[in-house]
C-alpha cells in the first residue's frame, strides 16, 4: 500500500501473552487504520501457554508492517520497552491485545499530538463484554461507583489529565523519563504518565478517542486482576507519595471497615450484644452496592444487571485487599 511521505511515520507497539483469542482481530484492526503515512506494528511476545507466539509469527510473515520481538520475562513493561526499542518511528502509539482501534484512531491521535504539543494523547476505554458477567464488568468499569472517576473511564472534557487509556507518545518524551519502569508489572501506564507530567510535559485527554476493550469474563480472572491492580497501585503510591488521593484510599478503607465491623459484631455475639452493631458496617455497604448496582445497571440485559452488584463488590473488595496486602 502506498503512503504519503508528508505524513509522519507511526509505530504502533504492544506486548502480548496468552492472547490467541484476540490477537488476530486486534492486529487486523491496527493494520486497517485509515492513515496516509507509514504505519508499522511491533509486537513483543512473552512466553505463552497457548498459540500466541505462532499466531504472531504468522501475522509477521503475512504482513511486512508487522515486526515480532521476544519478551522473555513475559512482563508488560519489559515487553513495551522492547517493542519501543525496535520501533522505527518517533510517534509511538500504544496498543493492547484486549483492545480494538476504531478506523481513524491513529490519524486522530497524530492530529491531536500536533495540535496540542502534548507528550502523550489518549482517550476513553470503552469496555464491551462478551458474556453476561463481562457486560456487568464493562458497566462497572464505566461507572464512578465502580472503578472510580478517572476521565478515561467515565468521560469528560478535553484537556490535561493525570493519565489516559493506552496513549500516543512522542519518543523524546518517553526517552526523557527513561521509558516504562520495569519494576511496575501493573499500573505502569499511570506511573509513566506521572513521570512525564513531573518532567513538565502534558498528558492530554481527548474524549472523542474511544477504544473498545474486552474485560475479564470470569469471576476468578476479574478478582485476580483487581487484587493485583490494587497491590501495584499501593506500590506506585509508595514511590510517588504525592499521588495519594481519596479515590485510591476508598477501597482499602471499605475492606478495613467491613472486616473490623464483622469482628466487632462477632465479639458481640459472645459478650456485649451492643457490639453486634458492628455488623451494620458491612451490611450497609452491601445494601448500598445492591441499590447502586441495580440502578446503574438499568440499561443492561437482565442477566448482566443481576451480576452488577456482585461485580462492584468484587471490584472494591479485591482491589482494596490487594492494596492492603502490599502495604
Amino acid at each position: 500500500m502506498s503512503t504519503d511521505p508528508s505524513y509522519p511515520g507511526v509505530s504502533v507497539f504492544m506486548t502480548v501473552r496468552n492472547e490467541e483469542r484476540h490477537l488476530r482481530t486486534c492486529v487486523r484492526q491496527i493494520l486497517a487504520q485509515e492513515y496516509a503515512g507509514h504505519l508499522e506494528l511491533v509486537v513483543a511476545v512473552g512466553p505463552s501457554t497457548d498459540a500466541t507466539a505462532r499466531i504472531a509469527r504468522e501475522l509477521a510473515a503475512e504482513r511486512p508492517q508487522v515486526t515480532v520481538v521476544d519478551n522473555p520475562s513475559g512482563l508488560t513493561p519489559n515487553g513495551l520497552n522492547a517493542a519501543i526499542a525496535a520501533a522505527k518511528h518517533d510517534l509511538l502509539v500504544r496498543a493492547d491485545g484486549h483492545a480494538l482501534f476504531p478506523p481513524g484512531y491513529v490519524a486522530e491521535v497524530v492530529r491531536v499530538l500536533d495540535a496540542t504539543g502534548a507528550a502523550n494523547v489518549g482517550g476513553r476505554m470503552v469496555p464491551e463484554g462478551t458474556n453476561a458477567f463481562a457486560r456487568a464488568v464493562a458497566k462497572a468499569m464505566s461507572s464512578p461507583f465502580g472503578i472510580g472517576g478517572a476521565a478515561f473511564h467515565t468521560g469528560g472534557d478535553a484537556g490535561p489529565q493525570p493519565t489516559v487509556y493506552l496513549g500516543a507518545f512522542r519518543r523524546d518524551a518517553i526517552e526523557k523519563v527513561g521509558g516504562y519502569d520495569e519494576y511496575f508489572t501493573r499500573a505502569q501506564d499511570w506511573e509513566l504518565n506521572h513521570r512525564i507530567r513531573e518532567s513538565g510535559e502534558v498528558v492530554w485527554f481527548e474524549p472523542g478517542l474511544a477504544v473498545v476493550y474486552h474485560p475479564r469474563d470470569t469471576l476468578k480472572a476479574f478478582a485476580r486482576q483487581q487484587f493485583h491492580t490494587g497491590g501495584w497501585r499501593r506500590k506506585v503510591m509508595s514511590k510517588h507519595p504525592e499521588s495519594v488521593s481519596l479515590r485510591y484510599l476508598a477501597p482499602p478503607l471499605v475492606v478495613l471497615a467491613s472486616v473490623l465491623g464483622v469482628l466487632v459484631g462477632l465479639v458481640g455475639v459472645f459478650t456485649w450484644p451492643w457490639l453486634m452493631l458492628g455488623l451494620a458496617v458491612p451490611l450497609v455497604y452491601l445494601l448500598g452496592v445492591l441499590v447502586i448496582g441495580w440502578f446503574e445497571g438499568c440499561d443492561l440485559d437482565p442477566p448482566a444487571r443481576r451480576r452488577l452488584p456482585l461485580v462492584m463488590a468484587v471490584m472494591h473488595l479485591s482491589w482494596g485487599a490487594g492494596f492492603l496486602r502490599n502495604a
